[in-house]
């Protein structure tokens, strides 16, 4: 079965070309140009992935990407004409998993494709999770990696593919500080490069899920200027 790609831009232009790669790669594509349509499409079709506009006439992409994930996990890459840091950590902290500014290459887009989808299959394979430790349990937090679920104090948390891996990898390196590098490296595996600050949003984006004080959280701790344990 192929994947299905969402592609919303207000630029048809971009959204065609986006489409047409994408197509030769083998995806089934659902080009949107604004907002609306995009909602409609993410409720009527089951989609492996999305990739949104910023910049949309009806809505920003940062609340589309907000919208999406009050009931959906597969992944988001965010595409934005702006470069400053914080936009891309406020993407990053509404739940995207990515972003790539414009103007782009789109053999770069595609890889970057690939490599959410490969990410995703992976934290959801239940062969994959049979191999290792299954289930972790510590102090009423739950995780298990054959059914992708986590549960705190017996409710359910809505957790991305990238959330997941962070908590899992933490989980399982329980009573060690696992560096932001180590973190990046192992859950994205991508090499980590300096004053990335996509490991700090989703570490945010987590401790907000799990309803965490920032400055004394119970589970997820900032070791500062080392990185981050769950004692």
């Amino acid at each position: 079965m192929k994947d299905s790609i969402l592609v919303v831009d207000d630029e048809k232009e971009i959204a065609d070309l986006v489409e047409v790669y994408l197509k030769n790669e083998g995806y089934s594509v659902f080009a949107c140009t604004n907002a609306a349509q995009a909602l409609d499409c993410v409720s009527s079709r089951e989609l492996s992935l999305a990739i949104l506009d910023v910049m949309l006439p009806d809505m920003d992409g940062f609340t589309l990407c907000q919208r999406i994930r009050e009931a959906h996990l597969f992944p988001i890459i965010m595409l934005t004409a702006k470069v400053e840091d914080m936009d891309k950590i406020t993407g990053l902290t509404l739940g995207a998993d990515d972003y790539i500014t414009k103007p782009f290459n789109p053999l770069e887009l595609v890889a970057r494709v690939k490599t959410q989808l490969r990410r995703y299959t992976r934290y959801n394979s239940s062969e994959t999770a049979a191999k290792e430790t299954d289930c972790i349990s510590i102090r009423g937090l739950a995780i298990s990696k054959s059914n992708h679920k986590c549960t705190l104090n017996g409710k359910e948390l809505p957790l991305t593919p990238i959330e997941f891996g962070i908590l899992w990898h933490l989980c399982e390196n329980q009573g060690k500080v696992v560096s932001s590098e180590a973190l990046f490296e192992t859950v994205w595996g991508e090499k980590y490069l300096d004053n990335n600050n996509t490991v700090m949003a989703h570490i945010a984006r987590l401790r907000e899920k799990m309803k965490e004080p920032p400055r004394r959280p119970k589970f997820v701790k900032t070791v500062w200027g080392v990185g981050y344990t769950i004692e």
